[in-house]
């Protein structure tokens, strides 16, 4: 992977909404990868963070905690971003 694109994966790994199901449809990488990634590339307190965010109750990373109406991988009025295989 370029650091563009490891960058990207960090991005979406953060964000709160994009499911694991997301980054693994664009980049190809499973949840275990995802977490490898991450302990690899952040400090070891940022990492535990992330994890301990990923598994609280306020992170939707997994589809089984999101609610049944989301459909969709990002807000449906964000701008297509170049970068994603998926637009």
């Amino acid at each position: 992977m370029t650091d563009r694109e490891i960058d990207r994966v960090i991005e979406m790994a953060w964000e709160d909404r994009t499911p694991f199901e997301a980054i693994d449809a664009q980049f190809g990488l499973s949840e275990s990868q995802v977490i490898k990634l991450m302990r690899k590339e952040l400090k070891e307190s940022s990492f535990k963070m992330w994890r301990k965010r990923v598994n609280s109750g306020v992170s939707q990373k997994h589809l089984q905690k999101r609610n049944s109406e989301i459909s969709r991988f990002k807000c449906s009025r964000q701008r297509s971003i170049s970068n994603n295989k998926i637009t």
